[in-house]
């Protein structure tokens, strides 16, 4: 491994929001009037990755980190991106930061996480076992969607029982995503929310599925790079755990980018570990974006960041008992002046065509009267962009009264 090389600067724990959320697409500048697929790809290739899940309680996560930075761009330029056949495809879907969405060229620098999977290496216990013990069934699956064209785990299933809650997926389904983590198959489409699996060369470019393999060393000092740009400034934990990178071959790839020059290594005033930044960075003057944020950005979904960069503590609260949850159930914090300024709990209530705000917390020292503004039209912009005409302010705390009397006297709609 090459020599460590001396810190050269140090800046404020200010500098570094301010780096983070420019480098993340908040710039304060206004979003366009017409959004096109051209800003969707854009910025997408900017963030790296869009993680996916399946809750649905507001919107399925990957819309929202798009929706936080542009505002209301229409979904389908996303589908398209991911999800269309020929050259309107830019994205694929793998294993990058959990489940996500990708830039079509970053496929070549994921290799060396499917060839690791083949061999039962990354994956979970239970899909390495499969993949030692199921070859037969792996070799079906792979052939009746080489025979048929994409198909799904439902299409498949040969099993007879009920499937129990969560994971409890079907022989099919195991060798079905045992296959997309190795890399033989890939995701074609979706059927709602159910992947739909094809063979990588009838879904993908003929430059990518042809590009020359690239050594792992090669690949991970790629995505460590990328990751760097991303977040404007992290820790080497930070950077790795952008695309889920293990702690030995990113030391040792951040010290050879260190090395020639790619990243330097700066100081954080009360950060403990240094941090990478790009050589020539330029730290902005203020930051002036206001945005609600989904609990999977990559802005905030490294929670130890998120503190040292916020002092702002985040958790997930989904699988809590309702009783013992602090903020809600599906909560989003809310970025204001480069700082998260509140935190909202909403859901979509879609056969009444609300948008229902059942809490809201504010940080301290909580929002002036144009930071709850900002909220309140952040909030009606939401609505509107998923397609509900009304918003029901649910909350009985302070902070609820507050968005409600911002509502009326800015003159938005509210039920």
């Amino acid at each position: 491994m090459p020599a460590e090389l001396p810190i050269q600067h140090t800046i404020s724990i200010k500098q570094a929001r301010r780096l983070a959320l420019c480098a993340q697409g908040f710039h304060g500048r206004q979003p366009p009037a017409k959004i096109t697929s051209r800003h969707v790809t854009q910025l997408i290739e900017r963030l790296g990755v869009l993680q996916i899940d399946s809750v649905n309680a507001l919107v399925r996560s990957h819309y929202l980190p798009l929706y936080s930075r542009l505002g209301n761009y229409p979904q389908k330029l996303l589908d398209q991106a991911a999800w269309s056949k020929g050259r309107q495809r830019k994205l694929f879907e793998y294993w990058g930061h959990e489940a996500s969405l990708l830039p079509i060229d970053l496929y070549p620098l994921m290799r060396w996480r499917m060839q690791r999977a083949s061999q039962g290496q990354g994956i979970y216990q239970q899909m390495a076992k499969f993949g030692r013990e199921q070859q037969p069934t792996i070799a079906r699956v792979l052939r009746a969607v080489r025979e048929q064209g994409a198909l799904g785990a439902g299409t498949l299933n040969t099993r007879q029982e009920r499937a129990g809650p969560w994971w409890d997926w079907s022989a099919e389904k195991i060798a079905l995503e045992w296959l997309f983590a190795a890399g033989e198959l890939t995701v074609a489409g979706r059927r709602g929310f159910e992947r739909l699996y094809d063979l990588p060369e009838r879904v993908l470019p003929a430059a990518i599925i042809d590009h020359p393999p690239l050594a792992e060393a090669d690949a991970q000092r790629g995505l460590l790079l990328h990751a760097v740009k991303a977040l404007g400034v992290g820790t080497e934990k930070d950077i790795r755990d952008y695309f889920r990178q293990d702690p030995a071959p990113a030391r040792s790839g951040l010290a050879e980018l260190l090395e020639q020059g790619a990243i330097q290594r700066v100081h954080v005033q009360g950060w403990r570990q240094p941090a990478y930044v790009l050589p020539e960075f330029k730290v902005p003057r203020n930051v002036t974006a206001s945005a609600l944020l989904s609990p999977f950005d990559s802005l905030i979904w490294e929670r130890a960041r998120t503190e040292r960069l916020f002092d702002f503590r985040y958790r997930l609260e989904i699988y809590t008992p309702a009783h013992k949850r602090v903020y809600g159930y599906y909560v989003l914090p809310f970025l204001h002046h480069e700082r998260i300024a509140a935190r909202i709990d909403l859901r979509a209530e879609r056969t009444a065509g609300r948008l229902a705000v059942h809490a809201v917390h504010e940080e301290q020292p909580g929002l002036d009267e144009e930071g709850m503004y900002a909220l309140a039209a952040n909030v009606r912009q939401l609505a509107d962009w998923l397609g509900l005409p009304e918003v029901l302010i649910n909350c009985q705390r302070v902070s609820g009264a507050r968005l409600r009397t911002a509502f009326v006297s800015a003159g938005l709609q509210l039920l």
